[in-house]
């Protein structure tokens, strides 16, 4: 940990030097970056937050469902420029005074330049790698620049005076631009590459803190106030208030309050375990405690600006909750087990004056969702005036395909159309390409990822610093469902988000959300006595045909082990010939599952040299089991039996060749 002491008072004098700024710089910016107190204040001067993306642009209506849900989310542009002779590619277009906030790909070209040119010049203020602004290995280094599970991130801010344009010279790749509009003569500096150079201190200092576990609190004092605290057993039904021991006088601020949480069952007493904290009077947060510190079902460890979950369940929360006169924190056991809890919080004093708000947090579960047809899913509305600054999405996936194609739609002050169009679920979250490996950022992170495939409970959450979105009036929130198959998944989402007194949600206490049993795969589906053709021995098959064990699960439970035999057909008479170990020399029974597809071709079943009944039409519109096909009495040869499957036909309707089919299982009685 090194001198976190010495780090809390060097960071406060830094930021009580910044106070005091007018002008809006990158130093400014990224003073603000790691100033927890400002995102509790709705921001002066104010700003708007939008978002420019590679997203389809045959989205233009939910009027149009086809077009609504449209996935062709790359190489879109704003438009094409030749300078000098070279094509450009526009990814953004804005007028200022405003400033560029978070910038990710998921495939930035090499070789590709970004070039940025302020306030109507014909030449680029600023011209940078592509890659090496947002891999972390240029002249930027984690964590304001890092590519995450295939996200390349990057969070340096890029001000401007008047106007702001940005390029690639380069095409074929999936990004977002989000930035900051100021009111109109509001003084912000124009970026130039001197500015990095002059900002090079700010820059380092603004690393250092994102990456210091603990600004507020000295790990010891942390563990002391955890471990000091006599645990507290919470019984089935019961409610529990623990002290808040807030500062004298009228107003003041939590800075901090942590959890730990033991029970038999802890993922389901983290669910069903609630905390409510209500701020001068008005309920401002419902969530159960593990969705409320990000972590979804379970204990999921990671780390941001703002939360951590430790692998032994210690669970911190380090967004700042002012209050103008009243703090109450009560914990309500909804489940049916005991639960032992022991915490911390922390409290200053707070001058409560007209930008103050109050934090939320705000809960959202359900189950089940058809992810047929396609839709909008509401994470959150809000009616007032606030700012909306994170989110954490708890997904469980019944199959192995991808849920998260789905992309944000965030719609502020009456839109109709949103500000905010994405490109992907993973994208929103900075990652990329469905990637399954874990990471943690301080603005963002995946924590829980089960598996095989996407299925199972998946974790990701995303804090907003500079990125945060003001509201005047209201915002709403929407993610698409998404899904490569038609199946019923669940979603729960934990939105973040300060507003004014008064301010309204949609989102209202759910108790039998939190009290719903915690899903779980069921087990793979065995046939009894089967023998799995994808573990079988390939005695023979055509030329330069090539097989493959196939996941089965994405399109349902139907198949023995969850897996097939899938054969690369090409045409007709390629054949594949399967050995089927006997247990003695008399004359058994052999039933063989296969399945129908939409490119499966006709196929003749033979066992030991011998036709097994007449040719079977695997085609379907839709991937499905056959069932058992009963091929007849045959006796062992050798200790074994010969399972040939021969493409004998083409059904009209079958698409490609025509000629490919899957095996899943044999079972000889």
């Amino acid at each position: 940990m090194g001198k976190p002491r010495a780090l809390l008072l060097g960071l406060a004098l830094w930021m009580a030097g910044s106070a005091s700024a007018a002008q809006i710089t990158v130093e400014s910016l990224l003073k603000e970056m790691v100033d927890r107190d400002a995102m509790a204040r709705f921001p002066d001067p104010a700003y708007t937050c939008r978002q420019f993306s590679s997203y389809d642009r045959a989205k233009k209506t939910p009027a149009d469902p086809k077009g609504w849900f449209a996935n062709g989310d790359s190489d879109k542009y704003l438009r094409t420029e030749t300078t000098g002779g070279r094509k450009e590619f526009v990814m953004a277009d804005a007028d200022g005074p405003g400033a560029v906030v978070r910038l990710w790909s998921a495939n930035p070209p090499a070789g590709c330049k970004l070039r940025f040119y302020l306030d109507g010049a014909d030449e680029p203020a600023w011209t940078v790698d592509f890659q090496e602004l947002t891999n972390g290995k240029g002249f930027l280094k984690p964590p304001l620049s890092a590519i995450c599970s295939s996200g390349w991130n990057d969070y340096l801010p890029v001000t401007y005076a008047k106007h702001c344009k940005i390029t690639s010279d380069k095409r074929g790749f999936y990004y977002h631009v989000n930035y900051r509009t100021y009111p109109t003569g509001t003084d912000a500096e124009s970026f130039t590459p001197a500015v990095l150079e002059r900002a090079k201190s700010v820059i380092d200092e603004t690393q250092a803190a994102l990456l210091n576990e603990r600004v507020i609190l000295d790990e010891a004092e942390v563990a002391k106030a955890v471990n000091g605290k006599t645990p507290h057993v919470i019984l089935p039904g019961e409610d529990y208030a623990p002290v808040v021991t807030t500062p004298a006088g009228a107003g003041g601020v939590l800075r901090e309050c942590g959890l730990k949480v033991t029970a038999d069952d802890r993922a389901a007493a983290l669910r069903a375990l609630v905390i409510e904290m209500t701020f001068d009077g008005e309920r401002c947060v419902w969530c159960p405690v593990s969705d409320f510190f990000g972590s979804g079902v379970g204990v999921n460890a990671y780390h941001d600006w703002y939360r951590t979950v430790a692998a032994d369940g210690t669970m911190t929360c380090r967004w700042l909750m002012p209050f103008k006169e009243t703090c109450k924190i009560v914990l309500h056991n909804l489940g049916r087990q005991p639960v032992t809890v022991s915490g911390h919080s922390t409290a200053s004093p707070w001058a409560w004056d007209d930008r103050s708000m109050h934090f939320h947090a705000t809960w959202h579960y359900d189950y089940p969702i058809p992810t047929r047809p396609m839709s909008d899913w509401n994470y959150v509305s809000v009616t007032g005036q606030g700012v909306y600054v994170g989110d954490a999405l708890a997904v469980f996936n019944p199959l192995t395909g991808w849920w998260g194609e789905g992309d944000e739609k965030v719609y502020v002050d009456g839109e109709t159309f949103p500000s905010h169009m994405g490109t992907g679920t993973e994208d929103y979250y900075g990652y990329a390409w469905c990637d399954p490996h874990l990471f943690t950022h301080p603005f963002h992170a995946e924590s829980r990822c089960d598996g095989p495939g996407f299925s199972g409970h998946t974790t990701v959450t995303r804090s907003r610093c500079l990125d945060a979105i003001p509201f005047t009036k209201d915002l709403r929130f929407d993610m698409e469902i998404w899904h490569w198959q038609d199946c019923k998944e669940c979603y729960a989402c934990t939105t973040y988000w300060y507003a004014k007194p008064g301010a309204t949600t949609n989102r209202v206490p759910q108790p039998e959300g939190a009290t719903a049993p915690i899903l779980v795969l069921p087990p793979a589906k065995h046939l009894d006595g089967a023998i799995e053709a994808e573990t079988m021995k390939i005695k023979a098959k055509s030329d330069g045909l090539t097989t493959e064990a196939q996941d089965m699960t994405p399109f349902g439970g139907d198949w023995s082990g969850g897996k097939q035999l899938f054969v690369h057909g090409r045409q007709k008479g390629d054949f594949v010939e399967l050995i089927i170990p006997a247990k003695d020399a008399a004359a058994h029974h052999v039933t063989v599952y296969a399945t129908r597809s939409y490119d499966y071709g006709t196929v003749q079943f033979s066992v030991n040299g011998q036709a097994a009944g007449d040719p079977h039409d695997l085609f379907a519109e839709k991937v499905e089991a056959t069932g058992a096909i009963d091929l007849g009495e045959f006796k062992a040869v050798d200790g074994a039996y010969v399972l040939r499957v021969e493409v004998v036909g083409k059904n009209d309707k079958a698409r490609g060749s025509g000629s490919f089919f899957g095996v899943d299982a044999v079972v000889v009685k």
